[in-house]
């Protein structure tokens, strides 16, 4: 049952994903940390997040911005090493608080990028790569902010899902390739994050199909309640 409903709130959490870009993590690490603790669930959770980032990279395989990954993987890369090595340091019930209080953070952060209507190029992406890549490390996802700093480089729709994806590609692996360096990716780890993202992957196709059939203040909506409820979520596993 426990793997049944991992698969089940991954697959909605890919087709989620899909459509906007983000909020896969939002939807499944609280379930994550509930059924396996937190200090598995992360490393299953950046197993998953990878495979549903290649889903949606082969969906919008097309419209890549190439240039625009690049730069940001540059910085991006090392500082989730960095991230992960901070996040295995701490203990299990503050990783739990700070997932919780990042979430909820994220609902204002989120607002205030796109009420400023920020511009970018390439060398902003370059300079942006660093804390983004170490927040990914440490808070298994940071795709509410990643989202707008795409957006504001000038990509939309397939574009914007595709790039962004493709940039967290290579931060998830270096967060994976991290994980196995410190010890903390057994078998039975890699094996529910397959399980986890294969439903990832596959929900990336169904969203590809309703991308452009829902209004996105309708989805911008959906992710601020997905990060309150998957905050406070975790806020109570923390005080258990």
């Amino acid at each position: 049952m426990q793997f049944l409903l991992v698969f089940a709130v991954a697959l909605m959490a890919g087709t989620v994903g899909g459509v906007v870009g983000t909020g896969s993590s939002i939807i499944l690490m609280p379930v994550l940390v509930l059924a396996y603790g937190p200090l598995a669930a992360v490393p299953i959770m950046a197993i998953a997040a990878l495979l549903g980032n290649i889903g949606r990279v082969i969906a919008w395989r097309r419209e890549l911005a190439w240039r625009s990954a690049g730069a940001y993987c540059i910085t991006a890369v090392p500082c989730a090493a960095l991230g992960v090595h901070t996040l295995l340091s701490v203990p299990a019930g503050l990783i739990e608080s700070v997932l919780g209080v990042f979430f909820l953070s994220m609902v204002f952060v989120r607002r205030w990028l796109a009420r400023h209507e920020w511009k970018l190029r390439d060398v902003h992406l370059l300079l942006l790569g660093a804390p983004m890549g170490f927040l990914t490390g440490f808070v298994v996802s940071t795709g509410p902010l990643t989202i707008p700093i795409f957006t504001a480089a000038g990509l939309e729709r397939g574009a914007l899902l595709g790039t962004e994806s493709l940039g967290s590609v290579a931060v998830y692996a270096a967060k994976i390739v991290a994980f196995q360096g410190f010890g903390a990716l057994p078998w039975s780890v890699g094996l529910s994050g397959l399980l986890a993202g294969s439903a990832m992957m596959a929900g990336s196709f169904i969203g590809r199909h309703v991308v452009l059939r829902i209004a996105p203040s309708a989805f911008r909506l959906l992710i601020d309640a997905l990060m309150v409820l998957s905050g406070l979520t975790l806020l109570w596993a923390a005080a258990r």
